[in-house]
This record gives structure tokens, sequence and C-alpha cells, in this order.
């Protein structure tokens, strides 16, 4: 058979999952909301977990061109500027894990998703929001605007907000985690020599983080500092403009470098942090003919820099279940129950592991000096997470 899939949402999530649909032998029509694709948005990391699956999609070529590959992570303490850790990234991780790991500018990886899906043939509808759901046993009908479309299967890729989940789980609205996240890129030759990087580092504070790293294949650096609060507009408004005074208000005494580097950056902007609770069990990822991927099925802190990287690894093994569809050895929603019951476990390990890095982040006190002293004495073993990046099965 070769089946229709409605995808809802053209970020990492639609687009990956449109581009492993339509390698599986289906057809694929997305619906993104915005009239269309642009520049907004701020970094991503990418482990080895996913650019292992990117390659295999044949995208490692024209991803190298774009993304940076940082040689080391670095962790430092935000009032001493002190290194407390470090993790050998690199050449180092790409032989410990079999592919690389990058970092690179959100746009640019939705370019090069956009690009593959639609050579692949995806037929991709900008402006399109989906209203109404009308599932069925044997199709799924939506309404686009004032008309009707029909397919197999549906994918609901729209987000942290997701209109399509409320299809699976009747859940209600994700919930604020009491952090703000501000975002903000420079160019590296504007900035003094001090404050470029070709590295990824943390700098860990009392009740705040930055992470600082370079992307548009080092060009830029795209710095994000997370405070505890809350932001003043709409939650789900995830480009809000914002002030650098606010954020070292927010942020309170600090090294000197990092004080440098916070105030040289130009143009923050900010967004409310929302999450929802660990995955309880497959029947949140998907029921009868609509799934769900990426934030839509397991928003997360961004505290183990694995959105994409999920959303990524969803859509591989939306594709594999879905190719064993399409050669009759399981029906449609036989095989999206066989893909949630593979992947809600994984996803909730992530979770939860992304809400306890917050914690020790933001640590204060004693816990905040037992986890600089443990960094120091085991910096490598406790940054390096060979459960995550060595595939996509979750070990403990």
């Amino acid at each position: 058979m070769t089946g229709q899939v409605l995808i809802a949402g053209g970020g990492m999530g639609g687009l990956a999952a449109g581009l492993a649909c339509l390698r599986a032998g289906w057809t694929a029509r997305l619906y993104e909301r915005a009239a269309a694709f642009g520049e907004v948005g701020a970094g991503i990391q990418l482990g080895p977990n996913a650019t292992r699956i990117l390659t295999g999609w044949g995208l490692e070529e024209p991803l190298r061109r774009v993304a940076a590959q940082p040689r080391a992570l670095h962790v430092r303490d935000s009032l001493t500027g002190a290194e407390v850790g470090t993790l050998a990234l690199g050449e180092a991780f790409t032989q410990r894990y079999g592919s690389p790991y990058f970092t690179v500018h959100r746009a640019d990886l939705q370019a090069l998703l956009l690009e593959g899906a639609k050579r692949a043939g995806a037929d991709i509808q900008l402006g399109s929001r989906i209203g109404t759901v009308l599932p069925g046993t044997q199709e799924v009908r939506i309404e686009v605007g004032d008309r009707q479309e029909r397919g197999d299967v549906l994918i609901g890729a729209d987000g942290v907000w997701s209109e399509v989940r409320d299809q699976v789980c009747h859940d209600g609205p994700p919930r604020a985690t009491g952090h703000v996240a501000y975002r903000t890129l420079a160019v590296q030759r504007d900035l003094p020599a001090a404050l470029r990087s070709d590295d990824v580092t943390v700098w860990m504070g009392p009740r705040l983080h930055v992470v600082a790293y370079p992307v548009r294949a080092g060009e830029l650096l795209n710095v994000v500092a997370v405070v505890e609060g809350s932001a003043r507009g709409a939650a789900d408004d995830w480009d809000q403009a914002a002030a650098v005074a606010d954020l070292v208000a927010a942020m309170g005494p600090l090294a000197r470098p990092l004080q440098e580097l916070v105030t040289a950056m130009p143009g923050w902007r900010l967004w409310a942090l929302h999450d929802r609770p660990p995955l309880r069990e497959a029947g949140q990822m998907a029921s009868g003919r609509i799934a769900l991927v990426g934030d839509a099925a397991h928003p997360m802190r961004p505290y183990l820099a694995q959105g994409a990287g999920m959303a990524i690894e969803d859509a591989a093994q939306l594709g594999r279940v879905l190719a064993q569809a399409r050669q009759g050895s399981c029906d449609v929603s036989a095989a999206l129950r066989s893909y949630a019951e593979q992947r809600w476990r994984r996803c909730a390990q992530v979770q939860a592991r992304a809400e306890r890095n917050g914690q020790i982040f933001h640590a204060t006190g004693p816990v905040r000096w037992g986890r600089d002293l443990a960094l120091r004495l085991l910096g490598p073993r406790l940054l390096d997470q060979p459960w995550l990046y060595g595939g996509e099965v979750g070990r403990s």
C-alpha cells in the first residue's frame, strides 16, 4: 500500500517526520501555520544520536557546511568564572559514538530538512492551520480553512502548544516551569576576541545558567541564558522582546567574563519555558491513526539539549513502522501503537533527566558546592551520556 500522511507543523519534528515517511514509501502533506519559513530561532545542539539519523538520511555533508563542530564542552562557575569540568567533543566524540556532535542554527537545520522533504516529494502547505480533526477507523479527516482533506495517518508535530495532542491525550495545556529563557546571536568577528568561541560553554550559577556555542559554521555565537521567573507576554509567545538590563538584574552577581559576554550580546529575545511531566504510557504518543512527535508528544526542559534530538528520533522510528505497514506486515493503527511503545520510555527518561539537570544547573548552597566538587573530580564521566548518545534505545 502507498498511504497518505498528513502532518500538522513545519518545525523540526514535522519536517523530519515528513522526510522519514517519504523515505518509507508514503506520500506526505505538511500543513504549516506560518506564511513562510524564516530565520527566527536560536541554536540547537545535535548529539550523535541525532546526527547518526541525519547521516542515514543523506544530510551529513550539507549539515557539515552550516554547522559547527565544537572541540569541547566547558562548565564554569558563574560567580567565580572558574572552570569546574570539561568534556572532549570533536573527533574524540565522533570516534566514540560513530557520529559527530554538531551545533547549528535552527533555521539552517530547518532549511536542510525542508529541502530534503521537498526533494523526496513532500507537499508543503504554508499558511495552513488544521482545525477540526475527525478520526476514523479507516482514515483521518481534517478541516483546513474551508476545505476538508483525508489521509491514512495524522501526525501532530505542532509543538508544545499542540492542538492535535488534544485528540490523543485530552490533558490540557502544558505547565509553566517557572523558568525564562533569554536568547541572542552575535557575529563572532564583531565581538572582542576574548568572547569568541569554537566550543560549548555552560556557566552554572544559583538559580540560573548560561550556555554559549558557535553556529552557522562558526560565524555566529549563540547564547541562551535561563533564569527563574516569569515573562510578561503571552505564555505561548516564544519571541518576546527583552532588555539586557532586565536579564542582568535577574542574574545578580556574575564573574567578569560572563558579565562581559552578556552585556556585549545584541538584541535579546525571551520566552517562558513550558513542559509536561514525563510520559507515563504509549497512549500519550499515539491513538488510532493519530500519532505525536517531538514537543507535541514530550515537551521537555532544555537542560539536556535533546528537544530536536528526540524529535528526529521520533521521526526515524515513525518511518520504520510505516515502512512495515506499507509492506503489509501490520495495519496502520498497529504500526502507530508499535511506534509509541518503542518511543515513550526513552522519551520519558530524557524528560526526567532534563528536569533533574535543571535542578543541578541552578543549585544553591551545599548542593552547588557538591556539584562543583564532583565535576572537578569526575567531569568527563558525569558530563558524557553514553545511554543517550549511543543509540535510540534508552539505557540506564
